[in-house]
């Protein structure tokens, strides 16, 4: 008998994302589940369209936590946790319903490759592929920690390896991208506030070298030249740049704080 599947998103201000997303899943799911941040424009409209269980509540700065909740609501065998832009492949589809169709699974959920829109392209090199992302895993074994954005579930057992990608469109444009990457590096300021707590003088002074100069001469290098970010052409350069400049400006914002 074939094992039933939850998709659960949390969601903000995605109308333009949510239908694609779920036009990618609508025949496997056997129920969508979508909290939602009190979004100002039509991304609910949109989710009552399909059938999904909704439930609008406030937007943490840090969404796992939004995430969970529509991972506790979901009642299906199995979970597929996805975010507003990201598009599961015909591949991908079928790699999944093979699974839900097995009689016994030894695994109790499954990485699966992600490929990263950006700018015009997928990215190949740079450290952004296959870009391994834990979203499928049995109901009731699988967990967001909620501590940092880029967090993984944690899965308790054994955990497989799926082989077709997530497509992801992260950025519909230069601007967007700028606009989450600001957002991203306010979350990483409260974080460094939070590091900064128990920390000496001279662990502090260590700590401002570290992200003024250390931390992203070394992301630069290491996407774009170790891992060959200058494939993926001037693409492949924006995205290591801006990655490394990550550090210096959280670390100027929790000055700001």
């Amino acid at each position: 008998m074939r094992k039933t599947l939850s998709v659960v998103l949390a969601t903000f201000n995605e109308e333009k994302n949510l239908a694609s997303c779920l036009d990618s899943v609508k025949d496997i799911a056997d129920e969508i589940i979508i909290v939602d941040g009190t979004s100002k424009d039509k991304t609910v409209e949109i989710a009552k369209k399909y059938g999904a269980s909704i439930k609008v509540t406030t937007n943490p700065t840090n969404f796992h936590i939004n995430k969970q909740k529509a991972i506790d609501m979901a009642t299906k065998d199995w979970i597929l946790q996805l975010d507003a832009d990201e598009h599961v492949s015909p591949e991908l589809k079928e790699e999944i319903k093979q699974i839900l169709e097995k009689k016994t699974e030894e695994f109790n959920g499954y990485w699966m490759p992600r490929k990263n829109w950006f700018l015009g392209r997928f990215l190949v090199k740079g450290g952004q592929y296959p870009d391994y992302t834990l979203r499928f895993y049995k109901n009731g074994k699988g967990r967001l920690p909620q501590k940092d954005v880029h967090e993984q579930a944690v899965v308790e057992g054994k955990v497989g390896y799926l082989k077709q990608p997530l497509r992801h469109y992260p950025y519909r444009n230069f601007s967007h991208y700028l606009a989450k990457w600001n957002n991203y590096n306010d979350f990483f300021a409260l974080q460094i506030k939070e590091e900064q707590k128990n920390k000496n003088l001279l662990q502090k002074f260590f700590y401002v070298i570290g992200y003024l100069f250390i931390k992203p001469s070394h992301w630069f290098l290491t996407t774009y030249i170790r891992h060959k970010g200058f494939v993926d052409g001037w693409q492949g350069f924006v995205f290591s740049l801006f990655s490394a400049l990550r550090f210096p400006v959280s670390y100027i914002k929790y000055l700001r704080i």
